[in-house]
């Protein structure tokens, strides 16, 4: 485990942040987004979807251990240091690193539940419409909706800040999809 973080550390996430500082920095914007949930005060540069508020409680009930999580975002990318590539112009790549996490953590004794997490990381990001139904089956749909919002506040120093135009893009993405998944697992039989 001291190696994999050791390497993590030494990975270049961007240029100013290491693959390790990355997942500290979504752990610690998760955290703060949990306060937000429970106390309804949040604190920082955020841009909230309406459904994170309109289904705080709900949210708070459907999220896996704190524990789990807290493993799986300062860990999320472990595999990056092991699948690092390069383009013709210097830019980095990390092919198939959700799955290669989840394989990486489960071979340094990592908890497996959050090894799934890692394996589904990107999902949220990627997630289509008609897919949302079946997302909402999985225990870890809420988990990965608010483990995505905090990655895109996170990360939103790379795009500019939260007014930047790529911020925005990834930041409605998750708004949309949370507002379909929340609606999905809560609003039945209304």
């Amino acid at each position: 485990m001291d190696q994999l973080i050791q390497d993590m550390k030494n990975c270049p996430q961007t240029e100013t942040q290491s693959v390790y500082d990355h997942g500290l920095s979504v752990k610690n914007h998760f955290l703060q987004l949990l306060e937000f949930l429970k106390t309804g005060q949040i604190f920082g540069q955020w841009r909230l979807p309406e459904w994170l508020s309109k289904y705080r409680q709900e949210i708070l009930n459907n999220l896996l251990p704190i524990q789990i999580i807290e493993e799986y975002l300062e860990f999320h990318d472990c595999s990056k240091p092991y699948c690092i590539q390069y383009d013709e112009n210097g830019k980095r790549h990390f092919p198939n690193h959700a799955e290669l996490s989840y394989l990486k953590w489960l071979e340094v004794g990592g908890n497996p539940q959050a090894a799934e997490l890692m394996k589904m990381d990107m999902d949220v990001h990627l997630l289509k419409d008609k897919d949302v139904a079946d997302f909402c089956k999985r225990p870890q749909a809420i988990t990965l909706l608010l483990s995505a919002l905090s990655e895109v506040h996170s990360n939103s120093c790379m795009f500019g800040g939260i007014e930047s135009t790529s911020f925005k893009i990834k930041y409605k993405q998750i708004e949309k999809r949370g507002t379909a998944v929340c609606k999905n697992l809560f609003d039945k039989g209304n």
